[in-house]
């Protein structure tokens, strides 16, 4: 029983990399606007892998504010949480939601559309070849995070997405290491209602092949950070997603 079970998880995990080698879209980062570009892209029949470096997904989702097991989202975005069944209740001018249902069924939505979602890898660096991004360098993250000198392996793609959040860490990989001349303003501090427009202003392709989106936008961009309302986010996705679409398609 033993060695059977090894065998299907090692036989299974094997065919799945060898899958996912050469694939459409690349995302750093599940968190809410990489999970809602992964099902937008998906959706369109596209090949999507998204490389997450925690064991969970959904970003600071689920801590709600402060610990308080809620979000919340605006008018303009609350479609995006009913499409995937999310229950969203009005208090004011906002729409609350539970901050544990939310990444669950985003993530439950883009795997549904297509998406594949791993956990426990990190992109470390990008494939460039002749001024353009062409796919991801990964690893595990805990080989990074035992510090181990171990090669990484990589991943081809037509397009690859900074979804990774406050810290834009793949942008920033991007420019040390191509020394390009783009600066990475790092985000602001608190101004939701500005903070949530930005989001869709800096949502954009910053790089051949290579775009921003979610907090990883603002952070490049230095827009400002909103705090426990995510409709800006889940925009943000989509409209990154749109933008794929139309550059593939």
């Amino acid at each position: 029983m033993e060695v059977n079970i090894t065998k299907a998880i090692i036989k299974k995990s094997l065919d799945m990399w060898l899958n996912n080698l050469e694939v459409d879209v690349v995302i750093a980062g599940a968190g809410p606007s990489g999970l809602t570009c992964a099902r937008y892209l998906a959706k369109e029949g596209l090949k999507v892998v998204v490389f997450e470096r925690h064991l969970f997904f959904g970003g600071g989702t689920w801590g709600g504010g402060m610990g308080f097991p809620y979000i919340t989202v605006e008018e303009e975005a609350k479609h995006l949480l009913e499409e995937v069944g999310v229950k969203l209740e009005k208090i004011d001018n906002l729409y609350v939601a539970d901050s544990v249902e939310v990444p669950a069924k985003l993530a439950t939505a883009a795997i549904d559309s297509g998406a594949k979602i791993l956990t426990g890898v990190v992109v470390e660096d990008l494939i460039v070849r002749e001024n353009k991004v062409n796919g991801v360098v990964i690893n595990s993250y805990a080989i990074e995070k035992a510090g181990l000198h171990v090669d990484p392996l990589a991943v081809k793609s037509k397009v690859v997405v900074d979804a990774t959040g406050h810290d834009a860490y793949v942008t920033n990989i991007l420019v040390k290491k191509n020394k390009l001349d783009i600066k990475v303003e790092g985000e602001r501090s608190m101004w939701a209602e500005k903070g949530e427009k930005q989001l869709l202003e800096n949502t954009k392709e910053i790089y051949p092949n290579f775009f921003v989106c979610g907090m990883a936008a603002n952070a490049v961009f230095g827009g400002y950070r909103m705090g426990a309302v995510f409709g800006g986010m889940y925009l943000s996705g989509k409209l990154c997603a749109e933008k794929i679409i139309e550059k593939l398609k």
